[in-house]
């Protein structure tokens, strides 16, 4: 889809710079910074707080199997914990 956007004189000139120097065209980095910013609204939530820890890895929770069941749920694992 085409768009026109009025960009200031001096952000147009950096992004041009950037996209040269990294052999891309600035649609691509257009492209690119909207992507980042509506992941980043989209993780932060409705409220614009920032996200926590599990929202911001929640697509990465599970993806490792290390074979032990949870440890939180078995007392012996427990036993010592938060003591010195």
């Amino acid at each position: 889809m085409k768009t026109t956007l009025d960009i200031p004189p001096e952000i147009y000139r950096q992004a041009k710079i950037k996209a040269a120097t990294e052999g891309r065209k600035i649609r691509d980095l257009v492209t690119e910074g909207l992507v980042i910013v509506l992941h980043q609204a989209t993780v932060s939530g409705a409220s614009g707080s920032p996200a926590s820890a599990f929202d911001a890895m929640r697509s990465a929770c599970g993806c490792a199997a290390s074979g032990v069941s949870d440890l939180a749920t078995n007392p012996k694992h427990l036993k010592a914990f938060g003591r010195a």
